[in-house]
């Protein structure tokens, strides 16, 4: 197939033609370009030439605004000038009319005429209004006014203005009485009716105030006020027969309300919301009206109230009065909360005058004058002081409070301290024998029936020494119960304590809650740290002393000393859970509380842990009484059946009934540290009379199976104890008795092994020497082995190591699989109250 040639003439014509187009399209667009630029260019200079017209024409106008501005100020500053100087001419003027008025009255007045007067008070309220202020002004210049005649018309100007005041009061009294609140719900006349009414009191209260300030005014609207009349002649105290009854019962818990006072404060409530409307409505000045209203209300109808209130309870009981006043007090100031919502507009007086009628009126109320504007919710504040005052201030309220909460204990405590009165005084003393025998001998008579002379004597003698013999015989008898401590009348007092503390946080003011707080603190711990759990410790501790020693001693101090924590740990939990942070106010304070608090509570520790150790030692004592009745031969019998017929001898079974009832009583009484250090200590001790027990007795071969036995019983016993210290000295204890059954050939190697190979050797051989055959193996003991003879040695021995016991200490802090560990030899710590925070 051929190839064809490109040819390209088509194209090139084509695009010349559109070269062309687009040639002529650019020259017409130019062309256009060129002509609007023009355009725009003209338009341009005429915009500048109508902005610049413009800029011109604004600032002519602003010039001219300039001009009339400062012609404006200067017409202004002229008419304040013209203004100000047409005032004062006006004051000027006013204050010459004025004074030509008051010449013009005081010349009439002098004269005796009062016709222009009279005939401006009978044109209406503003005649009224406009003779007021002219009084007040003629009373004034009557006091400076210093001529001839001048005193006679001071007095024509004030017996006028006693005339017109008791008329402007006559009307306000009519109207008031016009106008009962109690007939606001009749009909629309009537209620017109009382309109004017309050219209016209309203006009007598402005009038009044313009006069004198309106202090005569509120007066008469007090006085003569329906609530204050009725309650003086009507008013009957409501006689609560359960509430007085039940007030002076300190488990009762304090009463909330009183009838009468609940009635008389409902009445308070209801008149003070309808008055309040009213002296809004009538008094130009309403706040300062309520003010007066309500310090009546409380300097009368309260305060009486109040007085009676406490007068019969003041003859009751000191409880009773101070619930009473709590009572009173809490109910006054839910009052006082409910009027601070009557607050009234306050509204300041127009002239000095009327500041200082007011001032005058309120001074006996110790009421800021309406100057300082004193808010009604302040004046309550103040009233409700004032009413609690004279029975709160100084230490009054704080030593009735301490005297009743003195009272209450007493008599709870009353056949307790007799009880332990009695048992402390049981022993009897040389003056209780010559009292017996003086009323012995004064009731010796002859057979004759007449009185012997020594008979005479000695009741002569009673007599003037001021005894009494019959004085017991009508005493009621005491009863062990009435001496035991009980959680119960502990915390019957902890209660009345705490009502005592809420009473006084309630009626004391806040800065002196942490002192009284604490005064009352101190009643507390000398009721129930003294009275209570000191008594009982000195009866249990004068029991302990007493007792017979021949006899076994009484564990019953053990419940005492049980009862003596448990009530200390409710007492030192109510002082700081209570208590404590009331002082939070005072750092001093509160410190002073905390030390005052442990001291206490460290005497009460201190007797505790001396009437324990006492316990301890008659244990002991009892103990070693017990192994002193062990016989001379129990350990070498002579009849070998006999001896293995007994399981124990009698003062091993003495001994652990002892021990037992130690444990059991211990167990039941005490707790924690105090009954680990206490069973320690009684081990400790009978460990100690062992070792010294064990001394006195020969030992034979049978003799040492049954002393096995005796010991064996002890470590039984002693291991119910259950403390570590005690097992590791009763197996010293156990492989001591041993040696008395080892066979003597392989005796000399078993005191090298175990407890025994850590003690001194020189120490085994008192104890060794009580073997029945010791004195023909005597001699395998060399000195070689440090048992020196007895005989050569003599009281050197005994003096250098004493008791065995004393050895032991020098093992202390071993284990079981090296000696004996650490025991205390005493009461080191003391008795400790688990409760004791401090």
């Amino acid at each position: 197939m051929p190839c064809l040639a490109f040819d390209p003439k088509p194209f090139l014509q084509t695009f010349e033609a559109a070269v062309d187009r687009l040639i002529c399209v650019r020259k017409e667009v130019q062309a256009k370009t060129e002509q609007m630029e023009k355009s725009v260019r003209v338009s341009e200079r005429e915009y500048s030439k109508k902005m610049v017209d413009l800029n011109r024409g604004f600032e002519a106008v602003a010039g001219s605004f300039d001009g009339m501005e400062s012609r404006i100020n200067t017409v202004s500053r002229t008419a304040v000038r013209m203004g100000e100087q047409l005032e004062t001419v006006h004051l000027e003027r006013q204050r010459a009319q004025a004074a030509y008025d008051i010449i013009d009255f005081y010349t009439k007045l002098s004269k005796g005429d009062t016709a222009r007067l009279d005939t401006m008070r009978k044109e209406g309220r503003a005649g009224r209004r406009q003779v007021a202020v002219i009084l007040r002004r003629l009373n004034t210049v009557a006091k400076e006014v210093d001529l001839p005649n001048a005193d006679r018309t001071r007095e024509s100007i004030e017996k006028y203005c006693e005339k017109f005041e008791k008329e402007m009061l006559n009307l306000f009294d009519r109207c008031y009485r016009k106008g009962d609140p109690k007939m606001m719900n009749v009909g629309n006349s009537r209620i017109a009716s009382l309109a004017l009414t309050t219209l016209l009191r309203q006009h007598c209260a402005q009038t009044l105030l313009e006069f004198n300030g309106g202090a005569s005014c509120v007066q008469v609207y007090v006085n003569q006020h329906d609530f204050f009349i009725n309650n003086v002649r009507t008013h009957k105290p409501v006689d609560d027969r359960v509430l007085w009854e039940l007030l002076p019962d300190p488990d009762i818990s304090p009463p909330k309300t009183e009838q009468g006072m609940a009635d008389l404060f409902a009445e308070i409530r209801s008149t003070v919301e309808t008055e309040a409307q009213i002296v809004k409505a009538v008094f130009p000045n309403p706040s300062v009206v309520m003010q007066v209203f309500l310090q009546r209300v409380f300097a009368q109808s309260i305060q009486q109230h109040m007085e009676q209130l406490l007068h019969r309870g003041s003859s009751i009981s000191d409880l009773a009065y101070l619930r009473v006043l709590q009572l009173v007090h809490i109910q006054t100031s839910t009052l006082v909360d409910d009027l601070k919502t009557y607050e009234l507009p306050h509204v300041s007086p127009r002239t000095p005058y009327e500041a200082t009628e007011f001032r005058k009126l309120l001074a006996g109320s110790n009421s800021a004058s309406p100057g300082t504007s004193a808010a009604l919710s302040t004046m309550l504040e103040i009233a409700m002081e004032e009413l609690f005052v004279p029975y709160t201030e100084g230490q009054r309220y704080l030593e009735r409070e301490s005297r009743s909460l003195g009272a209450l204990y007493s008599g709870l405590l009353a056949q307790f301290t007799r009880y332990h009165e009695r048992t402390q005084k049981g022993k009897s003393s040389m003056f209780d024998r010559m009292v017996n025998q003086l009323s012995a001998a004064a009731a010796t008579t002859t057979t004759s029936g007449g009185s012997t002379t020594s008979a005479q004597a000695a009741a002569a003698l009673m007599r003037f020494g001021g005894i009494n013999a019959n004085q017991d015989k009508f005493e009621e008898p005491v009863r062990e119960e009435d001496g035991l401590l009980s959680l119960d009348i502990a915390g019957k007092m902890l209660k009345w304590h705490a009502e005592a503390v809420g009473r006084c946080i309630e009626l004391s003011p806040p800065n002196d809650n942490a002192k009284n707080t604490f005064a009352l603190l101190r009643v507390l711990a000398e009721a129930i740290g003294s009275a209570y759990l000191g008594a009982a410790l000195e009866t249990a501790q004068l029991r302990l002393e007493a007792a017979d020693t021949k006899t076994e001693p009484s564990l019953q101090s053990l419940s005492v000393i049980r009862s003596i924590d448990l009530i200390c740990h409710l007492w030192q939990q109510y002082v700081n859970t209570a208590l404590i942070p009331l002082a939070s106010s005072s750092v001093t304070t509160r410190r002073e509380m905390v030390v005052f608090n442990n001291q206490t509570v460290s005497r009460v520790e201190g007797a505790t842990n001396h009437l324990l150790q006492s316990v301890t030692d008659s244990i002991v004592a009892w103990l070693c009484t017990l192994l002193a009745k062990q016989k001379r031969n129990d350990f070498n019998p002579r009849d070998d059946d006999l001896s293995f017929a007994r399981v124990n001898t009698e003062p091993c079974l003495s001994c652990c009934e002892v021990l037992e009832k130690v444990r059991d009583m211990a167990n039941q009484n005490l707790n924690g540290k105090n009954l680990e250090v206490f069973l320690t200590e009684i081990g400790i001790a009978f460990h100690s009379t062992l070792l010294e027990h064990l001394r006195k007795f020969p030992v034979s071969a049978t003799g040492g199976l049954m002393l096995a036995k005796d010991i064996k019983s002890y470590q039984d016993i002693i291991r119910t104890f259950g403390i570590s210290a005690l097992h590791e000295r009763f197996e010293f204890i156990r492989q001591l008795g041993n040696v008395f059954l080892v066979r003597p050939e392989i005796l000399k190697s078993y005191i090298t092994e175990g407890y025994l190979g850590r003690i001194d050797a020189a120490l085994l051989k008192p104890y060794l020497m009580l073997r029945s055959d010791w004195a023909q193996y005597g001699k395998l003991f060399d000195d070689s082995q440090g048992l020196q003879d007895e005989g050569t040695e003599g009281r050197g021995l005994k003096d250098r190591f004493g008791r065995l016991s004393l050895m032991m200490k020098d093992l202390e802090g071993l284990r079981l699989s090296d000696g004996i560990p650490l025991v205390p030899a005493g009461f080191a710590g003391g008795f400790a109250m688990s409760s004791r925070p401090f």
